[in-house]
């Protein structure tokens, strides 16, 4: 039997949605073992000057408990 934690994070890139997605399930499988899942909770950008900063992404990532 197996058991997953899911947790939330937050996550930035100047490029796109994307890469900040990618970002963020990299940075975390550097501390965090057996990510099986990201879910993209919520997208939001910064603007200055009327052009997009900044693309954040707030996301859910399960991954399996060590037993």
């Amino acid at each position: 039997m197996s058991v997953l934690k899911v947790i939330e994070i937050m996550s930035s890139s100047k490029k796109s949605w994307e890469d900040a997605t990618e970002s963020g399930v990299a940075k975390a499988s550097a501390t965090l073992k057996n990510i099986r899942s990201a879910w993209v909770q919520d997208q939001s950008v910064t603007v200055e000057k009327g052009k997009i900063k900044e693309y954040r992404v707030t996301l859910k990532l399960s991954f399996e408990l060590e037993k």
